[in-house]
């Protein structure tokens, strides 16, 4: 029997300058709308792939662990000893990424930040990319993509406009770098 392979998704928040945080890790301009049924969106998900600013940021805000899902933290700095509740990936993101995607289970979320997706979408593990592209412009701070990157060819899989927050969710399928 053949399982088939785990999708990693990167589903991020972004301003229409292509910012996924403000200058300081800001995330206050992100709006919730209220027809994003985000209970049903973390369902579809059982590990979450997470950069060390991020995970930072999750721990200041309280919420260092996603209840019921694997976390994956990628740092050459934290130690696993200190954060017992998560897996610390120090090296071979991608490798890790690979054997994680063979594994029988839910879709992956890799959840943030930046770097981490340049890293992985180079790797060639990242299976979609899907924006909610906030109305906002941020002017600077944390790009979708950080450079320098490799160019990657995309095909739309799906997109909905949310009009009580002017919010567009886009979804795209990655096939590669062009």
């Amino acid at each position: 029997m053949v399982i088939p392979m785990r999708r990693v998704r990167y589903a991020v928040a972004a301003s229409l300058d292509g910012f996924i945080a403000g200058p300081q890790g800001e995330a206050d301009w992100i709006v919730q709308d209220p027809d994003i049924d985000f209970r049903e969106l973390f369902a579809q998900f059982d590990s979450f792939l997470i950069g060390r600013l991020t995970y930072e940021a999750m721990i200041r805000g309280g919420r260092a662990t996603i209840p019921g899902k694997q976390v994956f933290v990628f740092s050459r700095t934290l130690r696993p000893k200190d954060h017992p509740d998560v897996t610390i990936v120090a090296e071979n993101a991608g490798e890790v990424v690979r054997k994680l995607r063979q594994q029988p289970g839910a879709d992956i979320w890799l959840f943030g930040g930046g770097s981490l997706f340049r890293s992985l979408l180079e790797s060639d593990v990242v299976d979609t990319i899907e924006v909610g592209l906030i109305p906002v412009l941020l002017g600077d701070g944390i790009p979708l993509v950080p450079g320098p990157a490799q160019q990657v060819g995309l095909t739309l899989t799906g997109q909905r406009v949310y009009p009580k927050t002017g919010i567009v969710s886009v979804q795209y399928a990655v096939h590669g770098h062009a």
